[in-house]
């Protein structure tokens, strides 16, 4: 969306309303032609696994009674995570998806949606192509339903017909749209199991940055950040989910996107106005060390001898 719809990332496009469908359309089709060319080359010899990273928040219904709630918090979840996930694992775009960027394209005018279609070929060739689904997580949105005025401009943002809506009081240590809210990736890693038969799942990315520089080190938010998380996903567990394993994100300060070097999600802190770019470990780090080598969380009681 950001690099063909609104232009704010590579390569900058503004192709407002189609260019965002266009990309995804041709990135699922060569996903599903990489994962055939593996698993009739390679796959005998090598037994590896292919799959596709997705990134997606949870949507949350402000209020869980409203059908029309749970209806956009549907659409939340769809317009993001099954944009990708169910032609991979279903073998076609969401109904929800379908229906309404096709109403509104006809109601542009437009002889076809907007929304490319795939061939019944395609379907069959793109459906199961991933031996496991990575996901990257971060935040969670409360969703209600909200109409945009038929005149506005179509974009895929406006396609859905869904307003974001966050509490107050949930933390936000680190860039505006990044909030602390646990329990929505449980959430969201039970929505994966019933939605796309339970599949093996890899935690690629998951973690906060902070925009504040912090001289001490002391990122103490990212470590109940990464608490809150990954508590969530050993309820998960608990609940059948099939998660593999897990990525904290990211392991050193990188160049993040548009924001450059100006939000860092790393562990380590890097000095970027040294030439030799020194490397500095957060207080995260002897905590995520601790998770790591008990592969959970280590017990309080113990003492270390």
């Amino acid at each position: 969306e950001k690099g063909y719809e609104t232009g704010e990332h590579a390569p900058g496009l503004k192709l407002g309303g189609c260019g965002a469908y266009k990309a995804a359309h041709h990135i699922i089709k060569t996903h599903a032609k990489v994962w055939h060319s593996y698993n009739n080359t390679w796959r005998r010899e090598q037994r590896g696994m292919v799959g596709i990273s997705l990134t997606s928040g949870w949507g949350e219904p402000v209020d869980p009674h409203s059908q029309t709630d749970r209806d956009a918090a549907e659409r939340y979840i769809q317009f993001h995570l099954g944009w990708f996930a169910n032609p991979i694992y279903r073998g076609d775009y969401p109904e929800v998806m379908k229906n309404y960027v096709g109403r509104k394209s006809a109601q542009q005018g437009l002889g076809t949606s907007r929304l490319p279609t795939f061939s019944v070929q395609e379907k069959i060739y793109i459906k199961g192509t991933s031996d496991f689904l990575g996901i990257g997580h971060f935040t969670t949105r409360y969703v209600l339903q909200k109409n945009f005025p038929f005149l506005q401009v179509s974009s895929y943002h406006t396609d859905h017909n869904l307003a974001e809506l966050v509490d107050p009081n949930w933390p936000a240590p680190g860039p505006k749209w990044l909030y602390s809210v646990p329990w929505g990736f449980r959430r969201l890693l039970n929505f994966i199991k019933t939605q796309y038969g339970n599949p093996l799942i890899y935690v690629t990315e998951n973690g906060v940055s902070e925009t504040v520089q912090c001289p001490q080190l002391c990122d103490e938010w990212r470590i109940q950040y990464l608490k809150g998380y990954i508590n969530e996903i050993l309820k998960a567990l608990n609940d059948g989910v099939n998660v593999k394993a897990y990525t904290a994100w990211s392991l050193l300060d990188k160049f993040e996107w548009n924001k450059g070097f100006s939000e860092r999600f790393g562990l380590y802190h890097i000095d970027f106005k040294n030439k030799n770019k020194p490397r500095y470990p957060k207080a995260s780090v002897d905590y995520y060390k601790k998770i790591i080598s008990a592969n959970g969380f280590p017990n309080p009681r113990e003492v270390m001898s």
